[in-house]
């Protein structure tokens, strides 16, 4: 067995090289005077987040700029400007990048008080530099820890509000001249120092952290163990446990790429051990680690972004996402449940299936700082609160397991505190970037202006805007971790299903849940990529797989937009009655099913076309709440599962009586 020790290394490396391949570079690993500055600015940085988010109220600009300062340290040291640069150690090139960023926040530190105050928020020549050096800078860590396309967004961002008069028909407007636009980005909250690096300085990275506390304390091995003892005797028992494993990981993690580098490594060969082919087992692990994104309470950290966009409670985030995840699982564990039926698979043998209750003995007590997250955050408490409640929880349970290994000494907690930090360097540097875009959208009006074009390219018809926004949001997002591909799609797509009439709720969450699955859409399926590298298959073809077995997936956003009680929410803004809620999760249930039979062309043996295409009809016809629609569809499913089910029982009989006969 490996050494708990050495397993939660690994787990970091891999963490390190999946954040490496979502931007297209290689990180450092750094030695000597170098690796001790590095660990040193980023255990400062979780320190330095830790202190402010809980023992003090520092004002927003002067901690966001603060936290940025940390960022280009440390994209700096860990990022090589190319991807063949120099691995063991930063060049005089990355040490000049690391100055200029810090002059550029340490100028901001000192004068933003005196801009607003004695200058009476006049900027003079100095300060545009300043401005024009940190957004270069900025651009450029962005281009090193993300990859090309956020600083190529923030260009063209830029030159649209300045060539504003130059771009044809509903997207010109007047322009702004250099200088308002970079005392907007640079010298107020409204722009780099806003409300995106707000949240990433506060409730993101406090989460990223629990996140690292947790691995520390070895709770995935305890998410793994427990989703093999509930579900791996079951029918393809271990792709049932990469789907257990995957939901409960990547809700902590919220990088899909990462989920599946982590849990990937174990479950794919479980898959392929009991007959899966790999393409299948590497689609399932992608597919699950995907859904991760979007299980609540964390959510890749977006659910923090949507309820500050929003301008709700973090809690009706989180409320909100509970039946939409339900479904994708759902759907999920029935397409898997089908093909090892296909197939003819067994579970795991029973001998090496740990027991609930040894699990829970050992490790259980690792749940407990989970079960306070979300209690503390369903009773009200801020996520804040919740954060540093469940880092605390989690230090206090890793002493009370009965496995030694488990317990967060001194030397794994600094290894916490950095790898903390490393993980909120993609986060925090995109939150940063997309500052820029979006004080461009507000400056331009270029929301609306896209939301008119959408709504009258559809004619006004709310599916073909809804199909429209979809696709839009597959590709913008593709290639983009979880919190920048949120803040793209919200500000350039949502405003489109808003004006179409969509809740606002249910609107950022279908533009959210289509960039989720761009993880596993092709061609840019980084999801599918990693965990075809992890089962020795063809990358393409398992991206292809991961998209078949997510289908049933696709009508939920659709779902959500046509019936906002999918999201706990009502178009009349009355409470939400719990006779609504089951009716919704019911049909919810009966629509994924129905086109996870359909898709898969299997129930209890292969599906005649008109059965088929009957399936296809009755899931479709679920998406539209109310009786015109859902009764038939419900009818439908009903009625030809069982024709299908007594069709297959009379075909096998007639086989059984023509061998009998035969003999």
């Amino acid at each position: 067995m490996v050494d708990q020790k050495e397993q939660i290394k690994q787990e970091a490396k891999q963490l390190d090289a999946d954040i490496d391949k979502e931007a297209g570079g290689g990180m450092r690993e750094l030695k000597g005077k170098q690796g001790m500055i590095l660990a040193a600015v980023a255990a400062g940085l979780s320190l330095f987040s830790l202190y402010v988010n809980a023992f003090t109220n520092m004002q927003e600009i002067y901690r966001n700029v603060s936290f940025l300062a940390f960022l280009f340290v440390l994209v700096f040291l860990l990022y090589p400007a190319v991807k063949k640069g120099k691995k063991e150690k930063a060049g005089l090139l990355d040490i000049g990048f690391v100055v200029l960023g810090l002059a550029g926040s340490v100028y901001m530190l000192f004068k933003y008080s005196v801009i607003h105050g004695e200058q009476m928020s006049q900027a003079v020549t100095t300060d545009y530099i300043f401005a024009i050096i940190t957004i270069l800078i900025l651009l450029e860590a962005a281009r090193r820890a993300i990859g090309l396309f956020i600083p190529l967004l923030s260009l063209i961002a830029i030159i649209y509000a300045l060539f504003g008069p130059y771009f044809p028909g509903m997207f010109a407007h007047a322009g702004f001249s250099i200088e308002r636009l970079l005392y907007r980005m640079y010298m107020t909250t409204e722009g780099v120092f806003g409300l995106t690096l707000s949240i990433a300085s506060t409730y993101i990275i406090l989460f990223i952290l629990f996140g690292a506390f947790l691995g520390a304390s070895g709770a995935s091995k305890l998410f793994n163990d427990l989703a093999i003892a509930i579900a791996g005797q079951r029918r393809g028992g271990p792709a049932q446990v990469a789907v257990l494993s995957s939901s409960l990981t990547g809700s902590l993690n919220g990088s899909a790429v990462a989920n599946v580098a982590t849990t990937g490594s174990f479950t794919i060969p479980l898959m392929k051990g009991i007959g899966l082919k790999p393409r299948f087992a590497g689609a399932v692990e992608a597919a699950a680690s995907t859904g991760g994104m979007i299980m609540p309470p964390i959510m890749g950290a977006a659910a923090f972004i949507m309820a500050g966009f929003l301008g709700v409670s973090y809690t009706v985030v989180i409320l909100a996402a509970i039946i939409p995840t339900l479904l994708y699982y759902t759907s999920l564990i029935i397409a898997i449940d089908l093909e090892a039926k296909k197939q003819g698979l067994k579970g795991m043998s029973k001998d090496s299936i740990p027991q609930v209750w040894e699990v829970l003995k050992e490790r259980g007590m690792l749940l407990l700082p989970i079960m306070i997250v979300i209690g503390s955050l369903l009773m009200g408490r801020t996520p804040l609160f919740a954060g540093f409640a469940g880092i605390i929880a989690v230090i206090i349970a890793s002493w009370l397991t009965k496995k030694k290994e488990n317990r967060i000494t001194i030397p794994r907690f600094m290894e916490a505190l950095i790898n903390g930090a490393k993980g909120t360097i993609q986060v925090g540097i995109a939150c940063a970037s997309i500052g820029i875009i979006i004080a461009v959208v507000t400056m331009t009006g270029l929301g609306s202006a896209i939301a008119y074009n959408v709504l009258a390219l559809s004619g006004g018809i709310l599916f073909v805007v809804l199909l429209l926004v979809m696709i839009t949001c597959i590709v913008l997002s593709m290639g983009l971790p979880s919190t920048a591909l949120y803040i793209v799609v919200a500000v350039t797509a949502a405003p489109a299903l808003v004006e179409a009439g969509v809740h606002p709720v249910a609107a950022h969450f279908f533009v959210f849940w289509f960039g989720a699955l761009s993880n596993i859409t092709p061609p840019v399926a980084l999801a599918s990529y990693t965990a075809a590298g992890i089962a020795g298959a063809d990358a393409m073809k398992t991206s292809w797989t991961a998209l078949k077995l997510t289908l049933p997936g696709f009508i939920i956003p659709f779902m959500i937009a046509y019936n906002p009680i999918m999201v706990m929410q009502t178009t009349t803004g009355e409470p939400v009655s719990v006779i609504n809620v089951i009716t919704t999760l019911i049909t919810g249930m009966v629509g994924v099913f129905a086109l996870a039979v359909a898709v898969n062309n299997y129930l209890s043996g292969q599906l005649a076309i008109y059965e088929r295409l009957v399936f296809f009809i009755g899931s479709f016809l679920l998406i539209n709440p109310g009786l015109m629609t859902d009764i038939p569809g419900l009818l439908l499913i009903g009625a030809f599962f069982i024709l299908h089910r007594l069709r297959v029982k009379k075909s096998r009989e007639a086989g059984n009586n023509v061998a009998l006969n035969e003999m």
